[in-house]
């Protein structure tokens, strides 16, 4: 029966006992929720910042998991999990929403320590299916009927991840597993390669699903005989199945009932797939297409800049401070001046080509340019393919991306000391995409394998130099870290170094050591400590690691020194430095500042004043250990 939508009193989301109202409500009323979740993403990431044209793509989607599962009874996984926008307003925290992203607030992405609903903590692609695979077989060893549903966008299926939980699953499970593939034909970038390519091709077969929903329909309805007549004409539409589709189904034959696509707009279609997929109780893949960005015209015709994005003005979609100029474009910028001098030099991407700053090296050299997709493994070791036969590849990939190639960067590049250049993007505090995003754990990674040289410039012209170090002066594997946003204002003042240097202040018996972008912050705590009275001198360290033996004979004299770094404390640079003062049985005083474990969200600023990296706090202190020293 037709529903009678005239009369339907339209919801308030704030009066909803959310997610169980959902299914209690119509079609239209569902709708009119859609439109509502939508004007509440756009205002709230207008005013905030995060990641937009994921989740305006994703509202029928999310809307429709809540209408037909039951979480958190039912376990919903979400890959990258930067899309769950919706889901948390659906699950309680619309009165929260306001402070997603901020310090004190709410997660931008699944956190099960802020909400039951959040299974599983994500902010890495192509994990989802690996997690709700093990959730599943949990639930059938505890005696459960619920299900384990895993949402990943077409672009995390370049990730190897994906199919090692899609191979693990095999062919006669029983388990109720269902993975729901949200086809928007992007990922951060464009997605490339093969499997975009196959996704495209059954992209084009609608036609077989609306035909076997239509058939499956008329069946049902012939008393007696339907059912007979369904199993009968079984191995007909297979046959019809492989005609239309001209080719093996991938996911079928990985053990996967495979049901789609249908339109991830259209919530009567996307009611009658999720019930569809539930009857089934084995492992079924749900092929869903969405529009990234939809309702809100900037988003839809810019997925890509819509991404993730700072705050910005609704009405033009103009983001309120947009800089011309950051690390990652004068890092793409001055490898495209390398390239052109010298044809040996490649550049990858792991689908983050406008992230990193390559965009320049692929419209410039788009011989010499490779978007791997969500693969950082495989970008690590084909570029030490590359190396192999006299390349000189350069790997552009956030922090926090990379540790996900660690067994590639030792057993691939390091023990066949291959010269592989990598640019570390958003490296430290990057702020309000939280712990699973801050890029505090490359350094006690990359300074745990041999034959590794690590750069950390703290201005564009150092960040320059050492490119030409890491492409010319350098063997191996070479790293130069660098942070998300742009440089100091001050640095124009900037003393470039190519390993140290050693800024003494008339005869001062305390040492700041430092890199990065906190070498403005120690500057700053100079002046501050110089008002106070306190002399104060800085070791600026450019070239990390190895760390030099000559440093070490400079400081040994310093009475008190303090190390402020911006990585984890276990395996930093400042730990290094310390274990290497002992060795010479340094005797004054000897302390490093660094971050204690993982860093919730908040502004870059923010999360430097509470880790005490911020000039006022580097000052309070040095003070405070003088006193405790009885030195003040």
């Amino acid at each position: 029966m037709k529903e009678n939508t005239n009369t339907e009193k339209r919801p308030v989301l704030s009066e909803l006992e959310l997610p169980g109202d959902l299914r209690n409500l119509s079609l239209k009323q569902c709708e009119y929720l859609c439109n509502d979740i939508r004007n509440v993403l756009i205002s709230t990431v207008s005013k905030t910042g995060g990641h937009l044209a994921s989740n305006l793509g994703v509202v029928e989607l999310t809307m429709a998991l809540h209408r037909n599962f039951s979480s958190p009874d039912d376990k919903i996984v979400w890959d990258v999990g930067h899309q769950s926008y919706t889901h948390k307003i659906l699950t309680g925290r619309l009165g929260q929403f306001s402070t997603l992203r901020q310090k004190d607030g709410i997660s931008g992405f699944p956190k099960p320590e802020e909400s039951p609903h959040d299974t599983f903590i994500s902010g890495h692609s192509s994990t989802s299916v690996s997690v709700a695979c093990g959730i599943a077989e949990a639930m059938k060893l505890q005696g459960k009927d619920n299900y384990a549903v895993a949402v990943i966008g077409d672009g995390a299926m370049t990730g190897g991840m994906f199919y090692e939980a899609m191979n693990n699953v095999g062919k006669d499970s029983r388990s109720n597993l269902i993975v729901i593939l949200n086809d928007n034909k992007m990922s951060i970038s464009k997605s490339v390669g093969a499997v975009s390519k196959y996704l495209t091709n059954l992209r084009n077969t609608e036609e077989y699903l609306y035909t076997k929903r239509a058939v499956e329909k008329g069946l049902g309805r012939i008393p007696i005989v339907g059912d007979g007549m369904s199993k009968g004409i079984k191995f007909v539409k297979d046959s019809v199945k492989s005609k239309i589709l001209e080719q093996s189904n991938l996911f079928e034959d990985m053990g996967f009932e495979y049901l789609g696509p249908v339109n991830g707009h259209d919530l009567e279609e996307l009611d009658e797939i999720m019930r569809m997929a539930k009857s089934y109780h084995r492992p079924v893949i749900v092929h869903v297409k969405t529009v990234k960005g939809k309702g809100y015209i900037p988003a839809e015709n810019n997925p890509g800049e819509y991404h993730g994005i700072s705050k910005f003005d609704i009405v033009t979609g103009n983001p309120e401070v947009s800089a011309n100029e950051c690390y990652s474009t004068v890092f793409g910028r001055e490898l495209v001046k390398i390239a052109e001098k010298d044809d040996r030099i490649c550049a990858i991407t792991a689908a983050m080509k406008f992230g990193t700053g390559l965009q320049f090296f692929h419209k410039r050299f788009p011989e010499r340019f490779y978007d791997v997709g969500i693969a950082e493994q495989h970008a690590v070791t084909f570029a030490g393919g590359l190396a192999s036969m006299g390349q000189i590849p350069v790997f552009a990939v956030y922090s926090t991306f990379l540790q996900r190639a660690y067994d590639q960067l030792v057993h691939d590049i390091a023990i066949g000391n291959l010269h592989v250049v990598l640019g570390i993007d958003r490296a430290g505090i990057v702020g309000e995409d939280g712990e699973t995003h801050q890029g505090l754990l490359d350094i006690p990674m990359l300074t745990s394998i041999p034959n590794t040289v690590v750069y950390s410039p703290s201005c564009y012209s150092e960040l320059k130099m050492c490119m030409q170090k890491a492409v010319y002066a350098e063997k191996g594997l070479v790293a130069i870290r660098y942070p998300r946003g742009a440089e100091n204002p001050d640095c124009n003042n900037c003393c470039i170094s190519t390993e140290y240097m050693l800024m003494r202040e008339k005869s001062s018996d305390t040492l700041i050591i430092t890199y990065g972008r906190l070498y403005n912050e120690a500057l700053s705590a100079q002046k501050i400590l110089s008002e106070k009275g306190r002399s104060c001198d800085i070791l600026k360290l450019t070239r990390v690691f190895p760390i030099s033996r000559d440093v070490i004979d400079e400081i040994t004299g310093y009475r008190t020194i303090v190390f402020f770094e911006e990585s984890v404390g276990e395996g930093s640079i400042s730990g290094k430095f310390g274990e290497r003062l002992v060795g010479r049985s340094y005797a004054g005083d000897y302390s490093s500042v660094t971050a204690g474990g993982f860093v919730r969200q908040a502004s870059v600023k923010e999360c430097l004043r509470e880790l005490g990296l911020t000039a006022e706090k580097m000052a309070e202190y040095i003070l405070d250990r003088s006193r405790n020293n009885g030195k003040a």
